[in-house]
């Protein structure tokens, strides 16, 4: 798939803003083919956010969640056991799975749960105090002392 959005007049002109850039490009060049886990991202309240993917199939130790660098991926690796099984049709996944999240600023990963095939990766973000914006109070501005002569209007 090509992509249709081109950033370059962007790049020449915003400094420092690669990161952005290549994340909207990695988004927007989004194949649909890599379609398995699927999945769910839900907002619970303003801070907290949940992801469930579909992992039928798959137990809690075939499965990695690991975050790295403001990435979140889930790896999932399943061997097959039973290796005499003839299958006359395979629909269920059984090959191994990567899929990747990009998190914001202060996104954070809280717990994992598997359950009836459904994997639910709780998120929250917690912005620190430090870079919360702070009220800054306006005082009452007080006239500096003038030093030294004071000068007298000229007469006209």
């Amino acid at each position: 798939m090509r992509n249709i959005l081109d950033f370059s007049p962007f790049r020449r002109s915003l400094i420092g803003f690669d990161h952005l850039f290549n994340l909207m490009q990695d988004a927007a060049s989004f194949d649909g083919a890599e379609g398995y886990p699927p999945y769910d991202v839900e907002q619970h309240g303003e801070d907290a956010y949940r992801i469930r993917l579909a992992v039928a199939g798959y137990t809690s130790g075939d499965i990695d969640v690991t975050t790295h660098e403001g990435t979140l991926v889930v790896k999932g690796r399943k061997e097959d056991k039973l290796e005499d099984r003839k299958y006359l049709y395979r629909g269920i996944a059984a090959s191994g799975f990567e899929r990747r999240f990009q998190l914001a600023d202060h996104v954070t990963v809280t717990g994992a749960n598997l359950a009836d095939g459904i994997l639910a990766i709780e998120l929250k973000r917690e912005v620190p105090e430090a870079a919360k914006p702070k009220k800054i109070a306006i005082g009452r501005a007080v006239e500096p002392k003038r030093i030294g002569k004071q000068t007298q209007p000229e007469a006209a």
